[in-house]
């Protein structure tokens, strides 16, 4: 290394040592950067970089330096590089200016964004720390001769939050601390000013070099900036100056927030306290008296539990002293005594003071709170009485208009036969019957739709074959929707078996199925497919819970629906077809159902484009039973014993009607306490049908006050409405089945064969 005089003064301690040694070992410390400069300028090459960054030893300790430099080749007399000359120009003292300015400017205008005096210690340390490379920065408050750190900033060591005395520092430091100049130490264990317990202490707490910058108020000294160092270490002019520029932003930030503190003190609405946990205040702010009408003094000199409702007293006491061992924030209600002798609600949030012994607290009256949310529940609830008035309104009307049809078909027909009977006019009778019968099944149908709408039906959960359900409705899914539809079937090949009730998932498909031909009043093409779906993601599937499912979707090319018509599509007797050609209950119907199953449906469609119904019901787990075949004929009894308990007389009358025709004896009984003494009896009983909703105990009371004395005994409940009774509920136990109100004679006998078993299945009669 060859240079000038002026070089020499930037090489510092390095010279004259530097002139005439390898650049490489003369400057080792940033041997790659010039291995790269020299590889590059010896090839050809030029370097230009401006305020770029090293670290130099040039005085014995690591120094932050900023140097523009532009290398360049210097060339022999045969044209090729032989050398590198540099001309350095030393940034340093701009750019840590600069750097600075910065620093300053950005601390100060986040720290006016901060409202406490926690705040604004917290972040300002964190910054300092940071820039400086300390490792453990704060600010501490001093008062009687001690000084109070809340918050501190430390990496590499522990933290010190708490408070610590002033007189352990020694005379020296406590002097040179007066005179208002930073107070920097560069080696804890060799500084003469430090007293052997105060070295002692300070190394207990990892530090070996700091620098502590003194705060005044006019001439009271009232607060500590100190950066600490692990490890001995020089503190440069430049960093204790920029810790006193620091220093004097949290001062007048934490002086800011400290007035801004007293104004809300004095203006809040909520009742500002601190106390202690031996159980007094130390300070209340005016609210107190504002709200509760007691002066300052008097809340002072009387234990704070003295003014908590004696029922409340016990739990505030145990919230608070579960905060002083948590050191956590903790928020409850109680009630509160005013002056007059009342009492008023308060909703209290309490946090810890880093003293251990005090804490805040902030209260805020509920009274008006309470009664806007009392008036507003009595609104809601008015407005609840009204909506659900509006509701049974439109549902009563939407019923009684299609079964005042209904009804007229029956009474009409009933009142036809009686009539044609009295005259002897016996041809006409059987269409009579028809009407009748056609009227009454869509009676029912109407009744099945609106308990399924409300999950109120009795279900049958078993295990089916869909697509054996779909095959077998094939047939008749193609005359009802006619030849100008195409019909499609793509059933999967590895179906699952689904859990599910199998009359009410055909009525769903049938339902689907006319709505969509419906939809395509010119023709159009109709697929029905069937899927595994396994819903087990975290993406949102519209309220599908997670499990496994199997999928029978309808899809039409029809005319689609808006967004409106969307949303309203599940709502009871909401119907896009003219008067008289549709309940509105078909969608609202399958709603029901699916949600009652524990499966959903999801609807796709869009004006003009067609809809997709996707019907999704629970995948069965388990083995699939086989079923057994059914006889074509109705079955008839074996002379076994039925007993009926029923109290409505004409259900009661067909339902003995129909047992004793087909070859059952039968024991009747209009409620349960009638039924009782029969069933306690030695009377050969071989079935129980039973209504569930009799008055007084319920059907399925009385099974369980049969099974008592009749442990075997076969239980059918028949019903029009159970709620939640279902097999997957838990409603049905071994040996109990359950009918569905109204149902057909060879319904009824299918029904009574399948709980009863065969003959050789049945234990002897009692």
């Amino acid at each position: 290394m060859l240079y000038n005089d002026a070089y020499s003064g930037f090489a510092g301690a390095r010279h004259p040592d530097l002139l005439g040694s390898n650049v490489r070992e003369g400057w080792g410390e940033v041997a790659d950067f010039n291995d790269n400069v020299m590889n590059v300028v010896l090839a050809g090459g030029t370097l230009h970089y401006r305020d770029q960054e090293l670290t130099l030893l040039r005085n014995g300790a690591p120094e932050q330096v900023w140097m523009d430099l532009d290398y360049s080749p210097v060339l022999a007399e045969t044209g090729i590089p032989a050398g590198v000359i540099c001309f350095l120009a030393e940034t340093t003292e701009r750019v840590a200016a600069e750097r600075k300015s910065d620093f300053l400017f950005t601390l100060s205008e986040d720290l006016r964004a901060l409202s406490t005096p926690a705040e604004i210690m917290s972040l300002a340390a964190e910054r300092l720390g940071n820039w400086l490379d300390a490792s453990r920065v704060f600010y501490a408050e001093i008062a009687s001769g001690r000084m109070t750190v809340e918050r501190d900033y430390a990496r590499r060591v522990g933290s010190i939050v708490g408070e610590h005395s002033l007189e352990a520092f020694g005379p020296d430091l406590l002097a040179a601390y007066r005179i208002g100049t930073p107070v920097t130490v560069q080696d804890v264990q060799l500084d003469a000013r430090l007293s052997l317990d105060a070295k002692a202490g300070l190394a207990s707490r990892e530090v070996g070099a700091f620098v502590d910058v003194v705060l005044f108020e006019e001439t009271q000294w009232v607060g500590l900036l100190a950066v600490q160092n692990d490890t001995p270490r020089i503190w440069s002019k430049a960093e204790e100056t920029l810790i006193h520029d620091v220093g004097e932003r949290v001062r007048g930030a934490v002086e800011r927030a400290r007035a801004e503190r007293d104004r809300l003190w004095d203006l809040t609405q909520d009742m500002l306290a601190r106390a202690d946990y031996r159980g007094m205040m130390s300070a209340v702010s005016p609210a107190w008296t504002r709200v509760l009408g007691w002066s300052e003094n008097e809340l002072l000199t009387r234990g704070y539990a003295s003014f908590m409702h004696p029922e409340d007293e016990a739990p505030t006491l145990s919230a608070i002293a579960r905060m002083a061992e948590t050191r956590q924030p903790a928020r409850f209600e109680n009630r509160i005594a005013t002056r007059d002798g009342g009492w008023k609600s308060v909703e209290w949030t309490v946090a810890p003071e880093p003293d251990g012994a005090n804490f805040v607290a902030v209260g805020r009256d509920l009274s008006d709170a309470k009664a806007r949310q009392a008036e507003l529940e009595a609104a809601h609830e008015a407005l609840r009485q009204s909506q659900k008035m509006d509701a049974v309104g439109q549902l009563t009307g939407g019923i009684a208009h299609d079964f005042n049809n209904m009804l007229t078909g029956i009474i009409g027909s009933l009142d036809l036969i009686q009539r044609n009977i009295a005259t002897g006019r016996m041809d006409r009778v059987d269409r009579y019957i028809e009407a009748a019968m056609t009227s009454a099944q869509r009676a029912a149908a109407l009744t099945s739709r609106l308990l399924a709408f409300g999950r109120r039906q009795s279900l049958d959960l078993t295990a089916i074959d869909v697509n054996a359900l779909v095959e077998g409705l094939e047939e008749l899914l193609r005359r009802t929707l006619g030849e100008q539809v195409e019909f499609e079937t793509r059933l999967a090949s590895d179906l699952w078996t689904a859990s599910t009730d199998a009359h009410q998932l055909e009525s769903a498909l049938l339902n689907l199925c006319i709505n969509a031909r419906d939809a395509m009043p010119q023709g159009g093409k109709l697929i029905v497919e069937t899927a595994n779906f396994e819903r087990d993601d975290g993406r949102d599937h519209g309220g599908l819970d997670a499990g496994d499912y199997v999928v029978l979707s309808v899809t039409d090319s029809g005319s689609g629906m808006s967004p409106s018509t969307l949303e309203k599509v599940f709502e009871p007797f909401f119907t896009t077809k003219p008067v008289g050609q549709g309940t509105g209950l078909g969608l609202s119907m399958i709603y029901g159902f699916a949600q009652q199953s524990g499966g959903h449906v999801q609807i796709d469609s869009e004006l003009g484009r067609g809809t997709t119904v996707k019907l999704f019901v629970q995948r069965f787990h388990g083995e699939r039973p086989v079923g057994s075949d059914r006889l074509s004929q109705t079955p008839l009894g074996a002379g076994e014993f039925v007993m009926v308990v029923e109290d409505d007389p004409s259900v009661r009358l067909i339902v003995t009607e129909v047992l004793t025709e087909i070859g059952y004896g039968v024991i009747e009984a209009v409620d349960a306490a009638s039924a009782i003494p029969i069933l306690e009896s030695g009377r050969q009983i071989d079935l129980l049908v039973t209504d569930v909703g009799l008055p007084g105990l319920n059907g399925r009371q009385l099974a369980e006050i049969a099974r008592q004395t009749r442990p075997e005994l076969k239980v059918l409940f028949v019903t029009g409405y159970a709620e939640n009774a279902t097999v997957r509920t838990g409603f049905l136990d071994e040996g109990m089945d359950m009918m569905t109100k109204p149902f057909a004679v060879e319904a009824l006998a299918e029904k009574i064969r399948d709980t009863l078993g065969s003959p050789t299945d049945r234990p002897p009669a009692n």
